[in-house]
Formats: C-alpha cells, sequence, structure tokens
C-alpha cells in the first residue's frame, strides 16, 4: 500500500444468513476488489444499522459472528483487510449527532429507506389497532428514529476513514449522495475537513432469480442458501418454477429461471451447449435441475468447508474483530479529535 492507495468502505447489516444472490451480488465483488490491491478496505459489521430490525440481544450476537464467518469464508483476508464491527468504533455515532445538527428533516423525508419504510407502515395502517391489540411491537408500525436517521449514520460510517469509493449497486447511490452532501454541509459550516466519497457502482452485478423466478430474497421465500447442504440445494433446485414444455419440445434458454442461474456456475462452452440443448429440445427442465445441482453443490462445498473449519474456532474470529476495530479506531478517532477541534468543543 502507498499514501496514495484509495480508501475503500462497504458496511453490511448482520441480520441473517446469505444466499446465493447475495454472493454474486455484492460479497464476490468486494473480495475481489480487495485482492485488486487498488484499494485499502474497511469491512464493517454494521450492528448499529441492524439495530433497527434485530431486536434480540442473543440473534444479534449470532448474526455478527455469522456475518464474519462468512466473508472469510468466501475469501475475505483480514490481513489484507479491516474488518470491524460498527459498535466497537464509538466515533460513528458520534459524528452521527454532529451531523444530525446539520441536516434537515425534509432533507431526510426524502431517503429511499424512509420512503419504502413508509409504504410498509402506510400499508399496515388498517391493521395498525389490531397489530397493537396483540401487543406487536411498536416499532413494527410506526417508523423509528434509527430508520429515519439512517443516512446520517451511514455519512458518518463513511466520511470518518477518508473514503475515496463505495461500492453499491445502482439503486444504493443515494446512500453515497447523502453521505457527499452532508460532508459538504460541514466543510461548509465548519471549514474543510471530510473528503468528498464517490460510489463505485458494481456494473456486472448479477441479478439472481429466485427459485419461483422473482428476484432471489429472504423475504421471499426462494432463495438458495450460500452455505447450503447438498439436501437443501436439492430442495431449492428441484422446486424452481417452469413452464409446462415437454422434455423432448424446445424451449427458450433466455426465459427459464434454471438457465439463468446455470450462468452463475458454468463455462461459457458448456453454458452455449446447454442453450443449444433447451433450443433443440433434448434436454428436460428435469434434467437441467439435475445438471444445476451438481454445479451448484461442487461450487458450494468448498466453501462450506471452509466455514465449517473456521467455526470450530469463534475465539479466532472475535480476534479477528478485535484487530480490525483497534484499527479502525486509530483511524477514526484521529478524525473525530479534528471535528471536536473545528466545532469547539475540544478542551482547548
Amino acid at each position: 500500500m502507498t499514501s496514495s492507495t484509495k480508501i475503500l468502505l462497504s458496511g453490511v447489516k448482520p441480520t441473517g444468513r446469505p444466499h446465493i444472490g447475495n454472493y454474486f451480488g455484492a460479497m464476490k465483488q468486494f473480495v475481489d476488489l480487495l485482492n485488486s490491491g487498488q484499494y485499502r478496505c474497511y469491512f464493517m459489521v454494521a450492528d448499529y444499522h441492524a439495530l433497527n430490525t434485530v431486536k434480540n440481544s442473543q440473534e444479534m450476537r449470532q448474526h455478527i459472528v455469522d456475518l464474519a464467518l462468512d466473508y472469510l469464508a468466501i475469501g475475505l483476508d483480514p490481513e489484507k483487510a479491516v474488518l470491524f464491527k460498527q459498535s466497537d468504533v464509538s466515533a460513528h455515532t458520534e459524528l452521527a449527532w454532529v451531523f444530525d445538527t446539520l441536516v434537515t428533516v425534509p432533507y431526510l423525508q426524502r431517503a429511499h429507506a424512509y420512503k419504502a419504510e413508509l409504504d410498509r407502515i402506510n400499508a399496515l395502517n388498517p391493521k395498525k389497532e389490531a397489530l397493537l391489540n396483540k401487543k406487536v411491537g411498536m416499532y413494527e408500525v410506526e417508523i423509528n428514529v434509527g430508520t429515519f436517521n439512517y443516512p446520517v449514520l451511514m455519512a458518518a460510517d463513511i466520511l470518518l476513514y477518508d473514503t475515496d469509493v463505495v461500492p453499491v449497486g445502482q439503486d444504493q447511490k443515494q446512500h453515497i449522495e447523502y453521505a457527499r452532501d452532508i460532508a459538504q454541509k460541514f466543510n461548509g459550516t465548519f471549514g474543510e475537513l471530510f473528503k468528498l466519497p464517490k460510489a463505485l457502482i458494481l456494473e456486472d452485478v448479477a441479478t439472481v432469480p429466485g427459485t419461483d423466478g422473482r428476484k432471489m430474497s429472504k423475504s421471499y421465500n426462494n432463495t438458495i442458501p450460500l452455505f447450503a447442504d447438498d439436501e437443501t440445494i436439492k430442495k431449492a433446485v428441484m422446486s424452481m418454477v417452469t413452464d409446462s414444455k415437454g422434455a423432448d419440445e424446445p424451449k427458450d434458454p433466455e426465459h427459464d429461471t434454471i438457465f439463468a442461474i446455470h450462468k452463475l456456475f458454468t463455462s461459457p462452452a458448456e453454458l452455449a451447449k446447454l442453450a443449444d440443448q433447451y433450443k433443440q429440445g433434448t434436454i428436460s427442465y428435469k434434467e437441467s435441475k439435475e445438471l444445476l445441482i451438481q454445479k451448484i453443490s461442487m461450487f458450494i462445498a468448498p466453501l462450506r468447508e471452509r466455514r465449517a473449519e473456521l467455526q470450530k474456532d469463534v475465539a479466532a474470529v472475535q480476534k479477528i474483530l478485535e484487530r480490525g476495530a483497534e484499527q479502525a479506531c486509530a483511524v477514526a478517532n484521529a478524525k473525530m479529535k479534528e471535528v471536536r477541534k473545528m466545532i469547539g468543543v475540544d478542551s482547548q
């Protein structure tokens, strides 16, 4: 690394186990970016962000360990990257409060995350009284402040490390725009301090269909877990929805969920051969599924084995997070010292 090496930061919420859509949509790209040697990488377990949805301490602890294990298992090297928990670096929440005093309510009301949650709440409103009578938590039928304030804490996450780039999908670009706006607001109010980050748009990101043809998502219950055992893989793939064409009828590979997932695990030459079989009607959907099961199982097996090996020593994983926290704190605390001086709350 040199002084000119760009800083990359990405945060992932510990809210559940990943599926192959998460892997091909983001996780793989993060590891590839790290291994490119172009960036000094900070990968943050965004546990404070996860508090907006995870309300059980035991569940949160398990999710945090699981997320760290998942990333280590897919090849994230803690010797190359800083892997740390957001909650271990108090500067994140401190800087978020400073930023809170600069942003306005109407500005935050334009955030996509807030609007999406507002739509969800409005859909529940006709049932609100019944939900409350059943003692469903208020956070499920009202928008909590954490969700509303989400972009501010995210801006603090990014700006603390003089981040140059944040890898995001096109639909997440607004998060980086908010961080830039807030940095400019601070710089214009108190003086130049924060670097303006840029979104590193992941252009060649696969949108992985789920077993029902919709986008793969835990909320749709249509996923293939990333570290699934062979039986789970088989059950998921065999449940994939297809049209009613028979084994010897020509099929359109470009409008088939099975073929779409084949693209992730199959070489170009094999894929071209499979496409011809589809078009000529020489392969059934069942045969295509059986072939896909083999491909996915071969891909997942070493990842699953690696994760199982890592899980034998969770204490070592905790040590990695602690070491990452020390590295992150050294940078974040130095930045906060500058912030306190500029806003006039230092002890000088």
